[in-house]
């Protein structure tokens, strides 16, 4: 149900994703409750590895998890952008995404409802730009062209 009001309100199509699914640009995957996201190569593209291994950061889905995929199987093609939430879940696999060559976000402390997640970070010094909840969507596109 999140991903389809997501989806009605998003320009891109927002999946829950599937193991095997391929991914497609347009697209937006989320990660189904209890199962960590893996971007895996395949071929030229990429497809979701979906994980049930164990908590990470005290997180299944773990956000660790899938920017590590991404820094292994995407790297400096891949942006990493975190986004307001408790903890540091997100901060090593950041890490890992900037030192693979991939452009680093985080969301700024006055538009994060909580600055946990951002916070953590941007304290660790893996973000390459600060920017407000308004402006990523710019910036993304701004960065995919």
């Amino acid at each position: 149900s999140f991903a389809r009001n997501l989806n009605s309100k998003s320009r891109l199509e927002v999946v829950e994703a599937e193991h095997g699914m391929k991914i497609e640009p347009g697209h937006a995957y989320l990660a189904p409750g209890g199962m960590h996201l893996q971007v895996v190569r395949q071929g030229s593209g990429h497809i979701c590895n979906l994980d049930d291994g164990p908590l990470r950061s005290r997180h299944k889905p773990s956000v660790d998890v899938m920017f590590e995929s991404l820094a292994r199987n995407v790297g400096a093609n891949a942006i990493g952008v975190i986004m307001t939430g408790m903890g540091t879940d997100g901060r090593a696999g950041l890490e890992l995404m900037q030192q693979s060559g991939a452009v680093t976000l985080a969301q700024d402390e006055k538009s994060s409802v909580v600055w946990g997640m951002p916070g953590a970070a941007v304290k660790q010094g893996c973000v390459d730009e600060v920017v407000s909840l308004q402006s990523i969507a710019r910036r993304l596109i701004e960065l995919s062209q």
